[in-house]
């Protein structure tokens, strides 16, 4: 058969000799098919030459493809590049992304949530912490969150309380004679609260003298370097004279905690040694570049992806299994030295 410029499902049907009810179930529902006739109606796609008209199959069947993503800012490198790694998951996944950004407001996120419902969203990926996960599992959609509160959830997260440990035992083995975390207050539901248990647990078991700074830092760029300005003014008084090993929750406040550093001395102090977290873009382009926990964050975003995906494949099915309870991956961190505390590699 010659290919035609527009495939009709009567064309299909008339080159496997099966109905067009069965190719309308092949598109719609798969699982209904076997095997065989699946690779048989697929073969013939192939052949003819076939283009769907998506629009006709989203009127037909209700499904967009669409996944709505929440994320908290674009401040944080680690959003960003959580974001970049999601949205290049089309290629493998096939779905499209809308994307809003919440500003850690409660309503305005809500509002999004409705917005994105009515585009008929197949699934919802959540990076901001405003709304609980319990208001989240009664949206009735496939959800899985990153780096949140998620009782009631599916989720994808690092493991944070391992990845403050090797934080604290990286610096106490540069022989610190104070460690110092600096962190925004966290509940302990969410995940993050582990970079401060993990910290601690390590310093409290080896009987390092230690100091937790617990500020909202705010999530923009004035508004931080002024209350991590203070933070180190008070550093610097407390710990004059001092080895002073500095864990930073994320990358990008370590980043302006160095860029401090060097603006009153120059370089980064041999009594300093800092590390960040997440390992995104701004740790490796730093000044100098920053030791920080690994998160991984390809391997992070690939999960999340992966697992709404099989969460909405299974709604696709005539009769879903409903899950029996939220699933939850863990990511390990990975350790990585650079210039901040291997002061080798600045010499």
């Amino acid at each position: 058969m010659a290919k035609k410029q527009n495939v009709t499902f009567s064309d299909i049907a008339k080159y496997t000799n099966f109905s067009k009810t069965t190719i309308s179930r092949y598109f719609n529902h798969p699982d209904s098919l076997t095997l065989e006739n699946q690779q048989i109606i697929s073969d013939a796609l192939e052949k003819l030459g076939y283009q769907e008209n998506k629009v006709a199959r989203i009127l037909a069947n209700g499904k967009t493809e669409f996944v709505g993503i929440i994320i908290p800012n674009l401040y944080f490198h680690y959003y960003s590049e959580v974001l970049n790694q999601i949205l290049n998951s089309y290629e493998e996944f096939g779905y499209k992304f809308l994307v809003f950004i919440g500003n850690e407001n409660e309503e305005t996120e809500r509002q999004y949530i409705r917005e994105l419902m009515a585009y008929k969203i197949e699934g919802l990926i959540i990076l901001s912490h405003t709304i609980p996960s319990l208001e989240l599992a009664q949206l009735n959609i496939p959800i899985v969150t990153i780096e949140r509160e998620d009782r009631y959830v599916c989720s994808v997260n690092t493991d944070n309380y391992m990845g403050g440990m090797q934080a604290a035992s990286l610096l106490a083995k540069h022989h610190c004679d104070v460690l110092i975390h600096i962190n925004t207050p966290t509940a302990q539901v969410v995940p993050a609260y582990g970079r401060i248990q993990g910290f601690l647990d390590i310093c409290r078991e080896r009987n390092i003298p230690h100091e937790v700074f617990l500020q909202d830092l705010g999530n923009h760029y004035e508004e931080t370097r002024q209350k991590l300005q203070e933070i180190l003014g008070i550093i610097e008084e407390k710990y004059s004279g001092k080895r002073k090993g500095i864990f930073v929750s994320n990358d990008t406040h370590a980043n302006i905690l160095l860029n401090l550093l060097f603006g009153r001395y120059g370089k980064l102090p041999s009594d300093y040694y800092l590390m960040g977290f997440d390992n995104s873009p701004i740790s490796r382009e730093a000044i100098l570049p920053i030791s920080t926990i690994g998160q991984q964050i390809d391997k992070l975003s690939h999960e999340a992806v992966k697992l709404l995906v099989d969460l909405m494949n299974e709604q696709k099915k005539r009769k879903p299994a409903p899950l029996k309870e939220p699933v939850h991956k863990i990511i390990t961190p990975v350790l990585i030295r650079r210039a901040t505390t291997e002061k080798d590699l600045t010499d």
